[in-house]
């Protein structure tokens, strides 16, 4: 994650902002929720990411922020959920926002669905299990030159700065499996087969 320790020279956040990192106990063990936005002009259209967005003047801390945030855009409760700590801020160039990860407990889960479908085309509980699983796991390139690791989960690609969070998590979580990839992926081209396969298993 040092790419993301603090602006590149001659940028300034334009705005603080949080995600929520909710680990939960699920069917098949724990878990991560996670979003995908939906399609559009935006910075992070289609991208995978946690539940959050930017602070609004009437969020007393970070940690409203991002439990607002995930009740606009999961439905879930935030009475459930038990923040445990704040990761370090983390630059994101693209959209110029400070993010703080809010870790955090979900301690009473609800059923969650993507509220608005302007803002988000899914929501999902990932299993850990499945995140660790050498199989998919990857590496992948972007145009803009960007490098990194890639997880495909849930019929989704899991890219940028969320996947770059959770491979840190994983490795100081111990949950972490040895995993290699022998090539780089284009972006593009993984999306496409994540969703064939995605189509694939629900058609």
């Amino acid at each position: 994650m040092s790419r993301h320790n603090q602006p590149v020279p001659g940028a300034t956040p334009r705005r603080h902002a949080a995600v929520l990192v909710l680990f939960g106990e699920g069917p098949a063990g724990p878990d991560l929720l996670l979003q995908e936005r939906a399609g559009g002009a935006s910075a992070h259209a289609g991208q995978v990411s946690f539940p959050g967005g930017g602070r609004e003047a009437q969020d007393g801390d970070v940690v409203e922020t991002a439990l607002r945030e995930a009740v606009e855009e999961t439905g879930l409760d935030p009475a459930g959920v038990d923040p445990l700590a704040l990761l370090p801020d983390l630059f994101i160039a693209p959209s110029g926002y400070l993010v703080t990860p809010v870790l955090g407990y979900w301690r009473e889960p609800v059923a969650v669905r993507a509220v608005d479908p302007a803002e988000s085309a899914a929501v999902v509980r990932v299993p850990l299990s499945e995140l660790a699983d050498p199989a998919n796991r990857f590496l992948v390139g972007h145009t803009s030159g960007y490098v990194g690791p890639a997880f495909e989960v849930a019929g989704m690609v899991v890219w940028g700065f969320t996947s770059g969070l959770i491979d840190a998590l994983l490795r100081m979580g111990g949950w972490e499996r040895p995993w290699s990839s022998p090539e780089v992926l284009d972006l593009d081209r993984a999306w496409q087969a994540a969703r064939k396969r995605r189509w694939e298993s629900t058609g």
